[in-house]
């Protein structure tokens, strides 16, 4: 029997706009603004069906509070990827494991015509005075944050190059900017970090650091002083990459003998400061960090090896095999000190967790005490419920219903509270059994539901997305803290 689950991986083709929701519950009237997501909504494309969850059309989801009433609208990204796919019932642009469907000759033909995909269907975020959807390319989607209309591309510049970028910058409140990075593949290829102004969108390169084959990482650390990468061993020829046909994620190699490789390097001045290594291990997703004394404390949701990417597969997903590869909460411990090449690693909790989540606002990049995330209690099953760790005790609580799917758990911080947890927590579930979606609002600290809001149709399970608070009566960018 086909678990559940499996209903997460359908197409949704309804775009809708609805007023009111039906809600159940009393959410605060202090909540003012949107919660904005992206995801994958549609796999079958007419003439060619993905492969992976990964691959899917974006979709952008809005979910508006106003004195306790929710609205909800959701619309494709528009984008080069989407109005090609309407045309023709195929991909025109490789995609994480799928690729157009092309002769021999077109395949070594479309690495040197480069058409990167513009598919944002990763995150939700602010960059400069813009909102855009992002994935792994270097082309962000600008979009309305009130109707979700398609702006166009965010366009980086020239002086910032690359060809691969990630959907987690990182906002830093006292430089007023958002950093990330860039993969630019060559001869001799480089990790380009950058920075982009809060107040102009002005973008500039903050180091290059080469690099003979390029880790595949999604995400990256920061703290107050400092960027973090984590070079896991999933590892890439260029060469590779440019010739051999195949979809992007399956040119990559796991080589566990490379270890974890650490690279802090200084904001302020680009210098890198420090590099250490570890055991092998992979991650999508960082955590948080922070600097104590003369080390870093880097927390990541850890994997064994790279095999959780091929459990994401399509075909597996939508036949219910089992994901049995589960995310744990571990913690590096990085000298900053030059002649020490070790990082030192425990686990935090045994609790199964992925899509992790903290009160950004108040500790990122500091010391700080919880994550959410979803978590996974039923092992074999896919993400069933949300729990919250404690980092200083590995403790963990939880909100599960059984038959329901929960998302990434938003924290939205209360307008009054002084303290890291005081806040709501947003995150849209999958009631399969119905077939149907809603809205969980959750008190934070307690994992407690507060209320909840039924969609109007079932929502495919996505990945990430932010709350833009209200201001004058229109949603802010300047407040969007990831």
């Amino acid at each position: 029997m086909i678990p559940m689950f499996a209903k997460g991986f359908a197409d949704l083709e309804r775009e809708v706009a609805v007023e009111t929701l039906p809600v159940t519950g009393a959410i605060p009237s202090w909540l003012s603004g949107a919660l904005l997501r992206t995801g994958p909504a549609k796999f079958d494309l007419g003439r060619q069906t993905l492969n992976h969850w990964f691959d899917g059309l974006a979709m952008l989801h809005r979910f508006a509070f106003n004195d306790g009433q929710v609205a909800y609208a959701n619309r494709f990204v528009r984008s080069a990827n989407y109005r090609e796919q309407r045309r023709t019932g195929r991909l025109s642009r490789g995609e994480f494991a799928s690729d157009p469907c092309r002769t021999l000759f077109g395949r070594v033909l479309s690495k040197f015509v480069s058409k990167p995909t513009d598919n944002c269907n990763v995150s939700v975020n602010a960059l400069g005075q813009s909102s855009v959807a992002m994935t792994e390319t270097t082309l962000p989607v600008r979009f309305d944050p009130e109707t979700l209309e398609t702006l166009g591309h965010y366009k980086y510049g020239p002086e910032i190059g690359g060809q691969l970028s990630i959907a987690h910058p990182h906002h830093d409140t006292v430089r007023r900017c958002q950093f990330s990075y860039v993969v630019e593949f060559g001869r001799q290829s480089r990790y380009r970090l950058f920075r982009v102004s809060d107040e102009d969108s002005t973008p500039a390169v903050v180091a290059e650091l080469p690099v003979d084959r390029p880790a595949y990482m999604h995400s990256f650390a920061m703290t107050e002083r400092y960027l973090v990468l984590v070079e896991f061993p999933l590892v890439v020829s260029p060469l590779r990459l440019l010739l051999s046909g195949e979809p992007f994620i399956r040119n990559y190699r796991w080589e566990p003998q490379r270890g974890l490789r650490f690279q802090i390097v200084e904001k302020d001045s680009g210098r890198r400061i420090a590099t250490a290594e570890s055991d092998a291990a992979f991650a999508f997703h960082h955590v948080n960090a922070y600097e104590r004394g003369d080390e870093l404390v880097l927390d990541l949701v850890t994997y064994s090896d790279a095999g959780i990417i091929d459990q994401l597969y399509l075909s597996r997903l939508r036949t219910g095999e089992p994901v049995d590869a589960v995310g744990s909460l571990s913690r590096y411990v990085v000298p900053l000190d030059a002649t020490k090449h070790s990082a030192q690693k425990h686990q935090i909790a045994t609790t199964a967790i992925e899509l992790p989540r903290i009160d950004y606002g108040r500790v990122a990049g500091r010391p700080y005490r919880a994550v959410w995330g979803t978590g996974n209690r039923q092992r074999g099953n896919f993400l069933d419920s949300l729990v919250r760790i404690d980092v200083e005790t590995g403790d963990s609580s939880e909100w599960m219903e059984p038959g329901c799917y929960p998302g990434e758990p938003v924290f939205v911080a209360a307008p009054d509270g002084s303290d890291e947890e005081e806040g709501l927590l947003l995150s849209v579930v999958l009631e399969a059994q119905r077939e149907k979606s809603f809205l969980l609002v959750l008190d934070a600290s307690r994992m407690t539901e507060i209320a909840r809001a039924e969609c109007p149709h079932p929502i495919p399970f996505g990945f990430h997305g932010n709350f833009f608070p209200a201001s004058n009566g229109r949603l802010s960018v300047r407040n969007v803290h990831r």
